[in-house]
C-alpha cells in the first residue's frame, strides 16, 4: 500500500487505488516554505492547476496519468521546475528545494 512519508500529508480518505496523487513539500535551507505556490503544468507546458503550500510547506495535486512539471514560485527565490510522473494507484512524493 502506498503511503505518505513520515511527517508528510495524510492520505486518510483518499482512495489511492483510484487516484494519481502528486504531493510533497517545498523546502529552503532545510526549512518548510509556507508562502510558495506550486503549479502543475502538462507535458506541453500548459498551466493546469496551482496550489499554495501549507504552513508546513506541503502541497497535493490529483492528476491524470502521465508526465507533469511542477513549477514552484516563492518570494526571494528562483523559480524551480521539477518533472514528476503521475500514475493511478500510486503516490508520487516530491521534495522541492529552493
Amino acid at each position: 500500500m502506498c503511503g505518505a512519508t513520515a511527517g508528510g500529508l495524510s492520505l486518510d480518505g483518499v482512495d489511492v487505488k483510484k487516484e494519481a496523487v502528486v504531493q510533497g513539500q517545498v523546502l529552503k535551507d532545510g526549512e518548510p516554505v509556507s508562502n510558495a505556490y506550486v503549479r502543475l503544468l502538462d507535458r506541453t507546458g500548459e498551466f493546469t492547476a496551482e496550489v499554495p503550500t501549507s504552513a508546513t510547506g506541503h502541497f497535493r495535486f490529483f492528476a491524470a496519468d502521465g508526465e507533469w512539471t511542477l513549477r514552484t514560485l516563492a518570494p526571494r527565490s528562483e523559480t524551480v521546475d521539477q518533472s514528476v510522473r503521475a500514475a493511478v494507484g500510486s503516490v508520487a512524493e516530491v521534495t522541492i528545494t529552493l
